[in-house]
């Protein structure tokens, strides 16, 4: 090998190396800071730490790298006998880590390590290393290029390598890009079987046509030829069940040792996020203890790596915003040090990943004021106020800071999680700390899915997102301030098409249409389709650099014939469905509406005077009256087609005339819409409870929706 070569080759591996020492110093500096009279014990494994680096940089002609670290040591090293550790020191020391950090990018990016941080940190390492008294003289630094007063340093014995077992195993290093694209051949091996698992069934099927053919023909000359051709199509058949079984064997083997290799414990994938607390904490003069539980679990490297900003986030937010001053905490009876836990756990084919403080909880007043300042609704249930946290621009923090007060990070936290096929949910309570939960799925590369006709399009749905698959009755809906939902016994659960939420043409409307009723958290959605297909396992494909956000889709879908199909995101469908207005499942009557009769009530004379007007103006026959009394009398004389009402009338209130209605032997099916100010949940609920037919809020008051509403009940 060439000196050039073998010089790059010994930079690859120290750049490798250095990686993993970063981590190690990061972890046993945090360890020394929180547990100063630990010195004795964990300054030894600092010092091999930064001999280490300080051996391969020497080797990979990193001679700032190699005198940086020399200077470290001289810092560190007076800490063993008895040498008191300021914060001062601490941040200089993490300083360094961060700029050896820093100098490595700049390295493998062939940058000169000139003007960079750890050059601007040597002075300040030679003054700490000579400051105090006591320290013993410290060991000459070596030569480098921006410093050539110094003097060379000796030569230091490299440590021996610890001998290696007899019969163990030697471990290697593999690149994550190597075990990404095994990963990848892998699942193209299974996506192959698959396909070949059609063409057996293909096979089979052709083995029992020429089997009838033959009983057709049967006492004919042509009976022989078919006779052979039906035992060599079963020769064939055996063979391929042998060949598809071997293959299955293999693939399946292979598939599990590649994602066997791929597996990391959880704790790895938190690597650098403790050293993040603790910064945001000394920011903000607060103190933190970031536990990990779970951490022996183990875990996709590309899960761990794409879940490794959403938790970076949330840690940060935990302790700006979730931890309170050590003031603060001591008067609420906490103790001052503030505690942040990551937890892993395994529920299925899924992954749990928690973040969780022990600080003041959410603000819900603050988050529903800041709502209402940016125009946006503020929603009464505290469970829907607590994901305001991750809309886009909104912050409660009252100053802008490094890390909060911009509104930015929850809603790429959640934007994040729903890109892996997961969701994320925040919980807490007041004054005893906040929980961020994600769920995510086990792995990122394989995947059962749903597959689902709507507009012309094979389009597929994960079936762990799947709660139910429904067939719609007219009786299984109602329409709620304009938007439709379908009924369960528990809940009025938002409906919408699919094909109108992905903006497809509509199939024609049917009388009992398939609906997927997908959840992403504690939300759920029911979805209108065409058709629904199949269940399949698929391989999952990236939609790759050029495709930055399409939406509602997460990435495709290879299928077992070898088509692609866009693999949707069940937490974008599942909110963008909750805000969709009507939309028509059903066939309707095509009756005109000027032959309808309508009974209208309101005691306001302009609000019936204005209904009465947009009812007429369609063409319907209306009979206006000033409240429930009346209405029920002029139903009861003349009949009507439907009842448009307000729900707060003298005499007899909407909900009193909705009751009579529905208990009414004559007139138990005439529509009820109720069009009133009352916007609370309760009010809707008891409405709908009533028996009314839709509720629409007069804050919200559209007349095309009174009509469209209307038309569909009619």
């Amino acid at each position: 090998m060439d000196r050039d070569r073998l010089a790059q080759a010994l930079l690859d591996s120290f750049l490798e190396e250095l990686e993993g020492h970063v981590v190690s110093l990061n972890r046993d500096l945090l360890a020394l800071e929180q547990a100063p009279a630990r010195a004795k014990e964990l300054i030894p494994g600092l010092l091999r730490t930064l001999h280490s680096v300080k051996g391969a940089s020497r080797a990979a002609s990193a001679s700032m790298v190699e005198n940086a670290c020399h200077r470290m040591e001289e810092v560190l090293e007076p800490l063993i006998h008895g040498r008191a550790a300021t914060p001062d020191l601490f941040e200089l020391c993490f300083a360094t880590v961060d700029a050896l950090d820093d100098a490595g990018r700049r390295l493998a990016a062939r940058q000169e390590l000139a003007g960079s941080p750890l050059e601007t940190l040597l002075p300040q390492l030679e003054q700490a290393a000579h400051g105090t008294p006591s320290q013993a003289p410290p060991k000459p630094a070596p030569v480098v290029p921006a410093a050539p007063e110094a003097k060379p340093a000796e030569p230091e014995p490299e440590l021996p390598a610890p001998a290696q077992a007899s019969g163990e195993a030697l471990p290697v290093r593999v690149s994550g890009q190597k075990l990404d694209a095994l990963l990848g051949r892998s699942g193209e091996l299974r996506v192959a079987m698959l396909r070949l698992e059609g063409h057996a069934e293909s096979l089979e099927s052709l083995r029992d046509d020429v089997m009838g053919l033959r009983e057709r023909v049967r006492g004919t000359q042509s009976e022989t030829t078919l006779r052979r051709v039906e035992l060599e199509l079963a020769r064939v058949a055996r063979v391929l069940a042998q060949d598809r079984r071997a293959l299955f064997q293999s693939s399946t083997g292979l598939d599990d040792e590649v994602r066997r290799a791929r597996m990391l414990p959880f704790e790895e994938g938190c690597t650098g996020l403790e050293r993040a607390a603790r910064d945001v904490a000394h920011g903000l003069g607060r103190r933190v203890r970031m536990e990990v539980h779970g951490g022996g679990l183990e875990l996709d490297r590309s899960l761990l790596q794409s879940l490794r900003e959403p938790l970076l986030h949330l840690v940060r937010n935990a302790v700006a915003h979730g931890l309170e001053a050590p003031e603060e905490r001591v008067r609420h009876g906490k103790p001052e040090e503030g505690r942040v836990v990551l937890s892993a756990r395994l529920r299925g084919s899924r992954v749990e990943v928690a973040v969780e403080d022990d600080g003041r909880g959410l603000d819900l007043e603050a988050l529903r004021e800041r709502a209402r300042t940016r125009g946006m609704e503020a929603p009464e249930d505290d469970e829907d106020a607590a994901r305001l946290v991750f809309l886009p621009g909104l912050s409660t923090a009252a100053k802008v800071t490094a890390v909060s007060g911009r509104g930015v990070g929850l809603d790429v936290v959640r934007a994040q999680v729903e890109a892996l096929r997961g969701s994320v949910e925040v919980t807490f309570k007041a004054g005893q700390g906040t929980r961020f939960t994600l769920d995510v799925p086990l792995t990122l590369s394989t995947l059962r899915v749903l597959l689902v006709s709507v507009g012309g399009q094979v389009l597929a749905l994960a079936s762990e997102g799947v709660d139910r698959l429904l067939r719609l009755t007219p009786s299984d809906v109602r329409e709620v301030e304009g938007r439709m939902s379908w009924v369960t016994p528990e809940a009025l659960v938002p409906l919408a098409s699919l094909a109108g939420v992905l903006d497809l043409p509509p199939g024609p409307p049917k009388a009992r249409p398939p609906a997927v009723v997908l959840s992403a958290g504690t939300a759920q959605a029911a979805l209108v389709v065409d058709e629904v297909i199949a269940e399949q396992e698929v391989l999952v494909r990236s939609l790759g650099s050029r495709v930055k956000r399409a939406r509602h889709v997460a990435a495709a879908a290879v299928l077992p014939d070898g088509r692609m199909a866009l693999l949707l995101n069940p937490a974008s469908l599942v909110r963008a469905a909750g805000g969709r207005p009507s939309g028509e499942f059903f066939p309707t009557p095509k009756e005109r509406a000027a032959r309808r009769r309508v009974v209208l009530a309101d005691d306001s004379p302009t609000t019936r005077m204005l209904e009465q007007s947009i009812l007429e103006g369609a063409g319907y026959d209306v009979v206006a009256c000033a409240d429930g009394a009346e209405a029920w009398e002029r139903l009861q004389a003349g009949g009507a087609d439907a009842m448009v009402m307000d729900v707060e009338m003298p005499r007899m209130d909407g909900f009193q005339v909705t009751e009579a209605v529905r208990t009414s032997p004559r007139f138990g099916r005439v529509p009820v819409v109720l069009v009133t100010s009352r916007e609370k949940p309760e009010d809707k609920a008891r409405g709908l409870q009533a028996g009314a037919s839709a509720y629409i809020v007069k804050s919200a008051f559209d007349p095309t929706s009174l009509l469209e509403t209307l038309r569909r009940l009619l």
